[in-house]
């Protein structure tokens, strides 16, 4: 009876701690002539479990490189969010270059943050496992960014875009409504209103529609939680329902069915 199911064995957490134990049991075998052929096995398997772990971790390893015109020194940090609490997952300080590469073990794909070292730059961007590149400036950091190699980025940038053309459409309404009541006019005013409930309106059911004709990405539930939170229960129910069962178990496809569940309690 070892104690670790075999899921636990393969967990590069639980690595070290498996090692241990394998030299525990050679130092038991080493007691005993007969356990000869048991240390071999024991070494076979040590070597196959360290094999087995190295190649999960380099699978599930996401490369983040780029460069940042107008740069010549500075520290980069790449950055994620667990709860509240920012976790600064990797650094690199260049000197006489613009040059950088960070990296990170990835489970799922999530939102991650290039921060620069003593300023309030950031860049976010959907990381996934595999090379994703960042190029920007130092002048426009976040604004100019170009990222590639990332699919729910794509996923993300293209909702955004439309997201962009409704608050365009916002900002005329809002100068709309200005004029309507600089002339007291009631039935402009109130022709106003009607129009920007009615483009809310259009807003939410365009988002909810873009998350369900992207259910394979894990950009999905990201666009539920954190642009529809307060939209209705059921529409909220759709999106979850259409999501792949790889996406469904991803981080934030647990948090939409967590979040879900904690509203229709709430609710009832």
């Amino acid at each position: 009876e070892t104690g670790f199911s075999i899921k636990e064995i393969f967990s590069f957490k639980n690595t070290i701690v498996f090692v241990y134990y394998i030299i525990y049991l050679m130092d038991i075998c080493s007691r005993k002539v007969k356990c000869i052929k048991m240390k071999k096995n024991i070494f076979i398997i040590l070597a196959f479990i360290t094999l087995v772990s190295c190649q999960g971790d380099v699978a599930n390893e996401m490369v983040v490189q780029g460069k940042i015109k107008g740069l010549k020194k500075g520290t980069f940090y790449l950055q994620k969010q667990m709860d509240s609490v920012m976790l600064y997952v990797d650094s690199i300080s260049v000197n006489g270059s613009n040059e950088f590469l960070l990296k990170d073990i990835i489970d799922s794909p999530e939102i991650y943050y290039l921060t620069l070292k003593n300023s309030n730059k950031r860049i976010s961007f959907f990381g996934e496992k595999d090379t994703i590149t960042i190029n920007s400036t130092i002048d426009k950091f976040a604004q100019r960014a170009v990222i590639e190699g990332s699919e729910n980025q794509d996923v993300l940038n293209k909702y955004l875009d439309i997201k962009d053309g409704f608050n365009a459409r916002n900002l005329d309404l809002i100068k709309e409504e200005f004029e309507a009541k600089k002339t007291g006019n009631q039935d402009s005013i109130l022709l106003v209103e009607q129009k920007k409930k009615n483009l809310l309106k259009k807003r939410y059911l365009v988002a909810i529609n873009y998350a369900i004709n992207n259910a394979d990405y894990e950009a999905s539930p990201y666009i539920a939680i954190t642009e529809l939170y307060d939209a209705n229960l059921k529409m909220l129910d759709t999106i979850n329902n259409s999501l792949s069962p790889s996406v469904k178990e991803s981080k934030y496809g647990v948090i939409l069915g967590e979040y879900i569940e904690d509203r229709r309690e709430t609710e009832q």
